[in-house]
């Protein structure tokens, strides 16, 4: 597999955003610093951003070219209720908060993604970069 030379330059600064989500969780539609992060990366790549969907939510759209295709990309932001009892250094400084789901590196990784697509001027479309707040697990009942 090729990397991205772009990508792997900037694989402390990704580790580094991931660690700083992972310390601070916040649990469904309390996502008001990460949201404010998230914001932040994506005015810094020059994105439109969109906030307050469905209350902490957050999309970043990326328009180049003359084409009318659309791609969404989407992230979970939350964290669960967990206690986290790892003992590094990133570790929850939230008792009872946790990102045991990797909803922390997701976000990374999408934001990672957004900046890479607005520095690539090859793009001839727009993508919707969507961190999504509050994912809740759907729940089939049986007759």
């Amino acid at each position: 597999m090729e990397l991205i030379d772009a990508i792997v330059a900037r694989a402390d600064a990704h580790v580094a955003l991931r660690r700083n989500l992972h310390a601070h969780p916040e649990t469904r539609y309390q996502e008001f610093r990460t949201a404010d992060l998230i914001a932040a990366e994506l005015a810094q790549c020059g994105l439109e951003i969109h906030r307050g969907l469905a209350r902490t939510g957050v999309v970043g759209s990326l328009r180049h070219g003359t084409s009318d295709k659309t791609i969404g990309l989407r992230a979970d932001m939350d964290a669960l209720r967990v206690t986290e009892l790892n003992t590094f250094e990133h570790a929850s400084k939230h008792p009872g908060k946790m990102h045991a789901c990797g909803h922390d590196g997701h976000v990374a990784m999408l934001l990672a993604a957004a900046r890479q697509l607005a520095a690539d001027r090859r793009l001839d479309g727009a993508v919707h970069f969507i961190f999504q707040p509050a994912r809740k697990v759907a729940r089939v009942h049986a007759p």
